[in-house]
């Protein structure tokens, strides 16, 4: 039995869901994976101005329009909801923290507003970023849940603080930290591994840092998480980071050479040589045993799956061998989608 199996939103009696932020890469893909799971019973809402993001249960409401959120919740009686809402352009963010006060901490204060006094579960996704990854900050095991938050961005603060106000006004709700979520985005080139293939792709460079160290996820494994703590009861503060510790560059390697992509594109340098704006963290991996614990499980595939894709040395990229014969139907296949869950469906298909 697969984890999404043994926590079914029906059963656990948590429909209808409502999932916010479906503009960026976790909510797109959560999206996606619970109205494939639970059709007709999943509604996704995203800003007014997104109109290319439109279809089958996709609501227009804005992050500051409590009004029209309200209506939503009178119109469909939302039994949980998993927000994936905020505003991760790092740059806009400095540059009009409005913004990130408004999508990151506004939106997050008038959907508790509307939640209260009513049965919901609340599941929010936090990110990384709320470190600063300064020097030995997290440790040689990673920054874990009783660290201290200490951003050096605009939008890191904001999803602090974002984190602080739900914990406070709701102790029965569920933060998971995330890192880089791994998955296709509804436009081509947001999240990580479509900005840096767009860039490839038009044979543009693409320069990415040495020392910012994240612990990405297939959002494959992602949604199954979101699925198994919104069907239960977990509270609080958890990091669900991956296993594997990439830097920025190290992950751009992969895109590069698993899409096939020219190895003069990427340039590599410190993050120190990046400029004043916007500020990069250092490493912010993370440490996700008290999710496991949990859980009752590995919650997390490394990213990418296969060792024999994972860069061993700052040329890896330009190693092109027969085993690794790069192109974007490969990239498709093992850096946006998890290959062993995959395999695992065909299986249980096949028995069927």
């Amino acid at each position: 039995m697969t984890p999404n199996e043994a926590c079914d939103l029906r059963t656990a009696g948590r429909l209808p869901l409502l999932i916010t932020g479906i503009a960026g890469v976790a909510g797109y893909n959560a999206l996606r994976y619970f109205v494939a799971r639970y059709p007709g019973q999943v509604i996704g809402i995203r800003q007014r101005n997104n109109w290319p993001l439109r279809g089958p249960g996709i609501e227009v409401c804005d992050a500051e329009d409590q009004e029209t959120l309200a209506r939503l919740f009178e119109r469909y009686r939302f039994a949980a909801v998993l927000d994936c809402g905020g505003n991760c352009a790092l740059k806009h963010c400095e540059l009009d923290p409005r913004v990130a006060w408004t999508m990151n901490v506004e939106a997050a204060r008038r959907l508790l507003e509307v939640i209260d006094g009513r049965d919901v579960r609340l599941v929010r996704l936090s990110i990384d970023l709320v470190f600063s990854g300064a020097g030995e900050a997290g440790g040689p095991q990673g920054y874990r849940e009783r660290d201290a938050t200490d951003p050096v961005t605009v939008y890191g603060q904001s999803m602090a603080v974002a984190e602080q106000l739900i914990l406070a006004a709701e102790p029965r709700a569920c933060i998971l930290r995330i890192s880089l979520p791994m998955g296709v985005s509804f436009n081509g080139h947001a999240g990580a591994i479509d900005w840096i293939q767009s860039r490839f792709k038009h044979g543009r460079p693409a320069t990415l840092y040495f020392d910012e160290i994240r612990t990405p996820t297939y959002t494959d494994c992602l949604n199954q998480v979101c699925e198994e703590v919104l069907a239960g009861d977990l509270r609080g503060l958890y990091h669900a980071g991956g296993p594997r510790r990439l830097s920025l560059y190290q992950i751009a390697q992969v895109v590069n050479r698993i899409g096939g992509y020219d190895p003069e594109l990427l340039i590599g340098i410190p993050r120190h040589q990046a400029g004043p704006m916007p500020p990069r963290a250092g490493n912010v991996s993370m440490n996700s045993a008290k999710l496991a614990e949990a859980l009752g499980r590995t919650p997390f595939d490394p990213w990418p799956l296969y060792e024999s894709h994972v860069p061993t040395h700052g040329r890896w990229h330009y190693d092109r061998t027969p085993d690794i014969a790069g192109s974007k139907s490969l990239l498709a296949e093992v850096l946006y989608r998890n290959p062993r869950m995959r395999a695992v469906c065909r299986s249980a298909a096949s028995v069927a």
